[in-house]
């Protein structure tokens, strides 16, 4: 009787082996960067790089862009940012948080990573969408004129 309860049970282990080794792997995004041209109102403009990492329904999106200046010293997250992407596929989706670097006065922009919600075949763009960054109590909207480069992020 425990020759067949050990036979079973490898059996059962050999199998959810099998089973994992053949699972489909995780979605991820696609491209994970992309280039934007964006307006910044007294942070002024220019090419953004936008990185994208997705883990399930969970995504996260950083805007670095050495076009775009800070006018002031900031610390550590100290920018409230929301990053809206248009999303072709259905309702916008938003990335919000208080995460940047420290940086001095004159300094590229970093904000980000910032956490958002995505569905499977999410096409998220930055054109038609924003970021939207208090700092001081003042809001600076960025915004672009033309879709991103290579294309949309797509989840």
């Amino acid at each position: 009787m425990k020759r067949i309860a050990t036979g079973a049970a490898l059996a059962a282990g050999t199998l959810a082996v099998t089973a994992l080794a053949f699972a489909p792997t995780a979605a991820a995004v696609t491209p994970t960067t992309a280039t934007v041209t964006a307006s910044c109102g007294i942070f002024g403009g220019g090419t953004a790089t936008l990185t994208a990492t997705q883990s399930g329904t969970s995504a996260t999106l950083t805007l670095t862009s050495s076009a775009i200046t800070t006018p002031l010293a900031l610390s550590a997250n100290s920018i409230a940012s929301t990053l809206t992407m248009a999303n072709s596929t259905g309702a916008n989706r938003v990335f919000s948080g208080t995460v940047n670097p420290a940086m001095a006065a004159g300094s590229p922009v970093t904000v980000g990573p910032l956490p958002g919600t995505v569905a499977a075949g999410d096409s998220l763009d930055f054109y038609k969408g924003s970021l939207k960054m208090v700092i001081f109590g003042v809001t600076v909207t960025c915004t672009s004129s033309a879709a991103q480069s290579p294309g949309p992020f797509v989840f």
